[in-house]
């Protein structure tokens, strides 16, 4: 089954725990630390696979977890890194955070590679803390935790050449005769239901692929029929070719088909508008196909190059297929981030990273909120049940401000603080408790 889109949740691995560890030989009284690090927990790696066609598995697990690192132990010995997970994608997918809608990666390459989500660094043992204020620290790092969020993929498909058209107008057939792909062809509205990709081999060394996308009709970039599903297939074309019924089989006009239908295209993406675009006037061998063969040339010949054809018998395919190659070779091969969310007019075009400060409070029933990466990973990665570590703790919010901040909020002895997961009741003097 095809499917192009899927939301899953990706969580890289925790680092492992730093070691609390004293050295202990005979002959040695004061050996000294000696705990090692804990090791960088594994990240989550999209890698993009040409020999993949469709999202489907994502529908089926939605949950994708790195390995964690493993704890230090003593003797200086730092733990194992955790292992990587590697999710294989195919090549065309763009991989967007669920939550502000920012594109993280967009693979277009066989093995290119992406991490989506840091593990996170090991802790430190305690002999990373012993100084000459302090010889013998008592306390280690956690580990920190790895990243996590929800991913949103959507997959556009890789061809040199779309096949773009109403239903009905022969795009199924066309494929079907001109390369080895096989879709179901039946004389009703949206046979088609997904996009079918074929080669065409020309002679040696020549050849492209093309994609045959359904579901365009009137409304189609505000997902009337099948098209807002699709017309995102569309994009990483070099080339359209618009196949018309010039016989108008369905009772509709050929020429306010065509017109019709740009519109539809572009009204979902400009770019698209721009695309090199040839007309196959299909179904030439049907009676009323010579009338409207000769209104499209003279209306449209001027700006279009037009080749009468028909798909069923092969008739006039030779010269579109040569004509489409030869224009293939003088068109550069489209690049990464030209979607229709990077556009011009698009709101997220570019993305700046403003510094972060260490926290901000809030208050929320009553709680005094404190966020912030840098105060969330310290809490985090502090072992709070070693009374060594919590005392290091309350020194780097001294530093950092931290009491004086809620005092400035109105903070009173007794009221709880949240940093993170974590809840303390605030203790004045330089005191918090868990």
């Amino acid at each position: 089954m095809f499917y192009d889109t899927a939301k899953i949740y990706v969580k890289a691995g925790d680092g492992g725990n730093g070691c609390v560890s004293f050295r202990r030989e005979k002959y040695i009284p004061e050996g000294g630390p000696d705990g090692g690090d804990g090791g960088r927990g594994g990240n989550v790696v999209f890698r993009a696979d040409e020999g993949l066609r469709t999202l489907v598995d994502f529908h089926y697990q939605r949950r994708y977890l790195a390995g964690r690192g493993q704890h230090g132990k003593g003797k200086n010995m730092h733990g194992r890194s955790g292992e990587d997970f590697v999710v294989r994608v195919p090549a065309g997918t763009v991989i967007r955070d669920a939550q502000s809608g920012i594109v993280l990666a967009d693979l277009v390459r066989d093995g290119q590679e992406a991490v989506v989500a840091r593990g996170g660094r090991g802790g430190r043992g305690n002999a990373r803390f012993a100084g000459p204020k302090n010889k013998a620290p008592a306390f280690a790092e956690k580990g920190e935790p790895g990243e996590e969020r929800w991913l949103e993929l959507e997959l556009k498909l890789l061809a040199d050449v779309g096949l773009v058209g109403f239903p009905n107008a022969g795009k199924s057939t066309l494929i079907s005769r001109v390369s080895r792909a096989r879709p179901k062809i039946a004389d009703y509205p949206f046979t088609t239901l997904v996009p079918n990709l074929g080669v065409v081999t020309l002679g040696e060394g020549v050849s492209f692929v093309i994609a045959d996308i359904p579901g365009l009709i009137a409304g189609a970039h505000q997902g009337a029929g099948l098209g807002h599903r699709f017309l995102r297939h569309t994009e990483r074309t070099r080339l359209l070719v618009h196949v018309i019924d010039v016989a108008g089989v369905e009772g509709r006009d050929p020429l306010e088909d065509f017109y019709v239908l740009n519109r539809e295209l572009s009204l979902y993406s400009p770019v698209l508008a721009q695309k090199v675009q040839l007309i196959a006037a299909n179904k030439i061998d049907l009676p009323g196909a010579g009338e409207n063969l000769q209104r499209l040339q003279e209306t449209l010949g001027a700006q279009y190059e037009i080749f009468p054809l028909s798909a069923l018998t092969g008739q006039g395919l030779e010269p579109l297929l040569f004509r489409v190659a030869a224009l293939l070779a003088t068109l550069p091969a489209p690049r990464p981030g030209k979607a229709k969310e990077e556009e011009k007019d698009a709101s997220h075009r570019v993305t700046r990273l403003k510094k972060e400060p260490p926290f901000f409070i809030t208050r929320q029933n009553g709680i005094f909120v404190v966020r912030g990466r840098a105060v969330e990973k310290l809490v985090a990665m502090t072992d709070l049940d070693n009374p060594a570590a919590l005392a290091r703790l309350q020194k780097i919010f001294d530093r950092l401000g931290l009491e004086k901040a809620l005092q400035q909020a109105g903070i009173r002895e007794g009221c709880p603080v949240q940093i993170g997961k974590y809840e303390f009741i605030y203790q004045p003097g330089g005191k918090a408790l868990p």
